[in-house]
């Protein structure tokens, strides 16, 4: 009985001394129910400490494509409503594949209505009867019917099977499928046209800065980051556009997630429009209307912030609209730092070193915000703002203080003479 009970004793010590070290070293995994923002600030702070070394999700990635799955949808009757649009979105293999299947299924459905019309008549019992008319001539069989269906819709005409002229319903299923091969030639072929020709592809040459940085320009501070064009066709009437994207609580206690606020990015300057010839470096000048206005080097780190840049312009070559977007998140987002520079004059003209696109260097910045840099400069700027009239106060105040001083040392003179007269007299 000792021994289990030195047993036990050892058991619980070890166990109590593993969940000292548990609370004590490594943190606890707490799984945060899923409740509104309003809910979950009066959550304990060490869930709050926890929710904030989550990897913030994105709402745009790097290439552009948005993370965002549309679910519950009731009304698909309206993909349907707008087929052509649904079949061009789609990807590659299930367009193909629904593309080889319309084709299919107009041949087979053809085919076999042409074999069951030479079937009726009785064309399959003559065949080899010289003195009978067939409806399609050569036709002896389903295959033969599914060939001449092929050749009919195509427009082949190999001259092997020939409708004749004895079978007016053959007449008038061949003006039928003639019609309708048409138009099922006409949707299909136009959707790979356009599905081809859409300029997706054109705005991947289209490239941003892997980093967005902070720092001084012309005394001012600014956020910015480079986008340049791969291709020697140009962007047309290129344009640039920001959004930040942040979750927002309204002071009557509403929460929006994923709030769009406009970033200017020389919206009325005309800078937004771009002469996308070697990259450029997009600038926001982080003032009053910002919403990095109390934004500080050390805050940053601590907000739950996306910035969505979208470029738009029309390709040169083809005059269709292209639009390319990225994003960039708080752990991308550089303070303190300036792009190298890509563009160097040789000999008759300028190149481009897209090696060095994404680097950057390090920049003397201050850590302080917009707001608290605007304040320090006002101070700094007090003294030289001051009027004439506060100045003549200030003299008038220094004499009143100097004729105050004077008035008590002759006070203290008076003072000390008289008690000298008297010190005599006695």
């Amino acid at each position: 009985m000792t021994t289990m009970a030195k047993l036990t004793e050892s058991m619980t010590n070890v166990l109590e001394g593993d969940s000292m070290d548990q609370d004590v070293e490594s943190p606890v995994a707490i799984h945060q129910p899923k409740l509104p923002k309003q809910a979950r600030d009066d959550l304990p702070r060490h869930i709050s400490r926890d929710r904030t070394k989550r990897k913030i999700q994105r709402y745009v990635r790097k290439d552009g494509k948005c993370n965002v799955h549309h679910g519950n949808v009731r009304e698909t009757y309206r993909y349907l409503t707008d087929i052509f649009t649904t079949l061009v979105d789609l990807k590659w293999r299930f367009n193909l594949l629904i593309f080889v299947m319309v084709y299919t299924v107009t041949w087979l459905f053809f085919g076999m209505i042409w074999w069951l019309i030479a079937y009726i008549r009785g064309d399959m019992d003559h065949i080899e009867d010289p003195s009978w008319t067939p409806c399609v001539t050569n036709l002896n069989g389903f295959v033969s019917a599914f060939l001449f269906s092929i050749e009919t819709e195509t427009t082949i005409g190999y001259g092997y099977r020939v409708i004749t002229d004895k079978c007016p319903e053959g007449i008038i299923l061949l003006l039928i499928q003639s019609v309708l091969g048409s138009i099922v030639n006409a949707f299909m072929v136009g959707c790979m046209f356009v599905k081809i020709s859409q300029p997706k592809k054109r705005a991947e040459t289209l490239v941003f800065s892997t980093h967005a940085v902070i720092s001084m320009r012309d005394g001012k501070l600014c956020l910015m980051f480079r986008v340049g064009d791969l291709r020697n066709s140009h962007i047309v009437e290129a344009s640039i556009r920001a959004k930040l994207i942040k979750s927002k609580q309204t002071s009557e206690g509403e929460f929006i997630p994923l709030n769009q606020t406009d970033i200017n990015v020389g919206y009325y300057t005309g800078d937004d429009r771009l002469f996308l010839v070697s990259p450029l470096i997009i600038s926001h000048e982080i003032n009053q209307q910002s919403p990095f206005w109390e934004i500080s080097k050390a805050q940053l780190p601590k907000e739950e912030l996306e910035i969505v840049v979208i470029l738009e312009g029309m390709v040169e070559a083809t005059g269709m609209t292209c639009q390319a977007r990225s994003s960039y998140i708080t752990s991308e987002i550089l303070w303190g730092y300036r792009f190298t520079p890509v563009l160097t004059l040789e000999d008759g003209f300028y190149e481009v070193d897209y090696n060095s696109f994404h680097e950057t260097y390090e920049t003397s910045t201050p850590s302080l915000s917009a707001k608290e840099l605007a304040e320090l400069a006002s101070r700094a700027e007090m003294p030289l703002s001051w009027s004439v009239s506060s100045k003549l106060n200030q003299h008038a105040e220094l004499e009143t203080e100097e004729e105050e001083k004077n008035q008590e040392e002759q006070t203290e003179r008076n003072g000390d003479v008289a008690n000298l007269e008297n010190e005599s007299k006695v």
